[in-house]
């Protein structure tokens, strides 16, 4: 946590849950309460056309915008700050989803929201990100930012992987099963989490591997590292796909190496201040709720 703050509260850059025709009236409802506190709204072109409105180019947007925002889910928050990365721009997530561990703005805080916003009742949590690539056989290399993991698996339904491992150069395991999750922080509460790994600390800077029905008599379990540690991987015999947040896809041939690292910047998450991590897991996870 730091005391950073947005140096202006001008203008936003939205963009919307894909595939929602829907949600148009619901961001025409935000957009207005924006634009009454005094912060002119910008729309990304995709999103635009998508509900039948004038828009302008992503990149112009996160140009252009002070603080940017994604409406819908988990996932729209997570596309939007893995494209926006370059610009390096906060964003506030409002949750027209289901979940909801990022965007953490209800519909019906919106009005509140903006008016702590503007009185400096905020706080901007930077969040650790990974930044890798892929280097082929072929000597193509292949760049990518991610937020919440990056999982290593077989492209085909119930086929295993082998995925050997190694930090800083030094091999320390190979993993025959289902998959490999590398995971931030951030995304410990995702995949990570369905597959058995621990929940850590968003602010935290650390890795956490964790892999995925591990097809072997050896006790495989989770394991977390620090952030300054980089992990090469390779897939060894079966085909296997990366993927990264979910939302890219990129196929790993035997002989390709995988290499993460935290990225060196995080993401900027905007808060209200009172946010709290283990109020939204109790929340969430249901933590102490006997009829669950």
């Amino acid at each position: 946590m730091n005391n950073e703050q947005l140096v202006q509260i001008h203008t936003a850059g939205f963009i919307l849950k894909p595939e929602s025709p829907e949600i148009r009236e619901l961001f025409l409802k935000i957009k207005a309460a924006f634009e009454s506190k005094g912060i002119t709204v910008f729309l990304s072109e995709k999103s635009a056309q998508m509900i039948g409105l004038e828009g302008i180019s992503f990149e112009e947007m996160c140009t252009e915008a002070d603080f940017l925002v994604s409406l819908g889910g988990d996932g729209t928050l997570l596309s939007l700050v893995r494209r926006s990365y370059g610009h390096h721009k906060p964003v506030v997530g409002i949750n027209a989803g289901n979940l909801g561990f990022l965007a953490d703005i209800t519909l019906d805080d919106v009005d509140a929201f903006l008016g702590r916003l503007l009185s400096g009742e905020y706080r901007i949590d930077d969040r650790m990100m990974i930044e890798g690539n892929i280097r082929k056989v072929s000597g193509e290399e292949k760049r990518f930012i991610a937020f919440n993991d990056v999982v290593i698996t077989s492209p085909e339904p119930s086929k295993m992987v082998k995925v050997n491992a190694s930090i800083d150069g030094e091999r320390f395991n190979s993993y025959t099963g289902d998959g490999l999750i590398i995971s931030t922080p951030t995304g410990s509460t995702a995949y990570n989490l369905s597959a058995g790994g621990p929940i850590v600390y968003p602010l935290t800077q650390a890795f956490i591997i964790t892999p995925v029905l591990a097809h072997s008599l050896a006790n495989q379990r989770p394991l977390v590292v620090p952030a300054d540690f980089s992990i090469e991987l390779d897939a060894e015999k079966y085909r296997a796909i990366a993927s990264i947040d979910g939302q890219e896809v990129y196929e790993l041939e035997e002989g390709d190496i995988l290499y993460i690292a935290g990225a060196r910047k995080g993401a900027k998450l905007i808060h209200r201040k009172e946010h709290n991590y283990f109020s939204v897991l109790r929340e969430k996870l249901h933590w102490g709720d006997r009829n669950w």
